[in-house]
């Protein structure tokens, strides 16, 4: 599986957000991030649902939301009508995660299991039928420069060493640069959310590229004797 990048809106100038989405479509990310956040389950509350319906028209990209919020079953069906592609929900706020996980694949998208980086590598086998991916936190969502936690990426490690979990999506979420990069692909991560290291200096395409050329290099070291 190719190495995919996810783009954290949450990062992006969100006063050009229209000219964002077009460069990003246009330089073919994978997915397009969405972090709802409720201000509870986390101190902060950077975007709003309304976003994703607004934001739909625009592209074709896959939605790739994540809820950091308590008691997200209700507004499942929402944002599967609203236009998300994908829904993961942590862990820690699903007292039932199997029920919250099967509702997001009856409602029609793909579902998965976020983890906060204090958070051990939890037992997923009794999740698979309904879990399409795990969704690994790398920074704490505290302040707005978050650093990034290397010592979380053994859970990605650990994950793709099992067997039942191997197939999965392993994603890795937070403080993603072109200078750490390789060892969260490394560890075995399919997917990279990035935001920062994105969108700094209003430049989406130069950093895109720096990070293409960063994942590239990464890749071709991994695989030469």
């Amino acid at each position: 599986m190719s190495v995919k990048i996810s783009a954290s809106l949450a990062a992006a100038p969100l006063h050009r957000l229209e000219d964002v989405v077009t460069a990003l479509s246009e330089g073919q990310v994978d997915y397009l991030h969405f972090d709802i956040e409720d201000g509870v389950f986390v101190p902060a509350m950077t975007l709003g649902v309304k976003i994703i319906q607004d934001l739909r028209p625009l592209t074709h990209l896959p939605f790739d939301v994540h809820l950091m919020m308590v008691n997200p079953e209700w507004l499942i069906p929402d944002l599967v009508r609203m236009g998300a592609d994908r829904i993961s929900v942590h862990y820690e706020a699903c007292p039932y995660p199997r029920r919250t996980l099967r509702k997001i694949v009856e409602a029609g998208a793909r579902a998965g299991i976020a983890l906060n980086p204090a958070t051990p590598l939890p037992d997923l086998d009794y999740l698979r039928p309904y879990l399409d991916f795990v969704l690994i936190l790398s920074s704490e969502p505290e302040i707005p420069d978050c650093p990034f936690l290397p010592a979380v990426l053994e859970k990605v490690r650990r994950g793709k060493a099992q067997p039942t979990l191997h197939s999965l999506e392993w994603i890795v979420d937070g403080g993603i640069n072109s200078d750490n990069l390789a060892q969260v692909l490394a560890a075995g991560a399919d997917t990279l959310v990035i935001g920062r290291a994105l969108f700094k200096n209003n430049s989406i395409q130069e950093n895109l590229h720096t990070l293409r050329q960063a994942i590239s290099g990464a890749s071709r070291h991994a695989v030469s004797p």
